[in-house]
């Protein structure tokens, strides 16, 4: 009988503490999310779209950019999942490049900008828990992995567009030999 009555007040005591957590976000950190994701909607309209847009063609020409800038500023203002659209001032071929920078990039910007990526805000908070149970500020923490961030993004970038230019020279020069061939079949 005893065993019945642990397993139910665990049981209710899981939905208790799942309360107190949303409590302590509603009161805490929902309160900063919305007020950042108003800000940087407003700033988008105050400046315009249209000079973000030729902004991002600049910062989409040389491969250190885009692959730091480019992307940062995509997770930024555009946040997750809405970041991976700036791919479309990208060729084909250095679109799968963004992509993997942006992508990567979700994680390390929660710690600044929680507004950038919501969803993976628990990620954060986990990571945080530790330096914060110390009594330890978390700016220090916050500002390394971002910065460490950017320089993973731009090693994943430029790997990435290194092996999309791989697999797409071995597409071609197969597609050249089958062309080859059948033009010696045919003749």
């Amino acid at each position: 009988m005893d065993f019945l009555v642990q397993m139910a007040e665990g049981f209710i005591g899981m939905f208790q503490e799942g309360g107190k957590t949303f409590i302590a976000l509603v009161s805490g950190i929902i309160p900063t999310l919305i007020t950042l994701i108003t800000v940087v909607n407003a700033l988008i309209k105050f400046v315009g779209e249209e000079r973000i847009e030729r902004f991002a063609l600049m910062t989409t020409k040389y491969a250190i950019l885009r692959y730091t800038v480019f992307p940062v500023l995509a997770v930024f203002f555009l946040t997750n999942p809405m970041a991976y659209s700036f791919g479309k001032f990208l060729p084909e071929r250095q679109k799968p490049a963004f992509y993997d920078s942006a992508v990567s990039f979700v994680h390390p910007v929660t710690g600044l900008f929680p507004h950038a990526n919501a969803g993976e805000l628990f990620v954060w908070l986990g990571i945080s828990a530790g330096v914060t149970t110390l009594g330890l500020s978390l700016g220090p923490l916050a500002i390394r992995y971002f910065l460490v961030g950017i320089i993973v993004i731009l090693i994943r970038g430029l790997v990435t567009e290194w092996i999309t230019a791989l697999m797409i020279r071995r597409k071609e020069a197969e597609m050249n030999k089958n062309a080859t061939l059948g033009g010696t079949i045919s003749g």
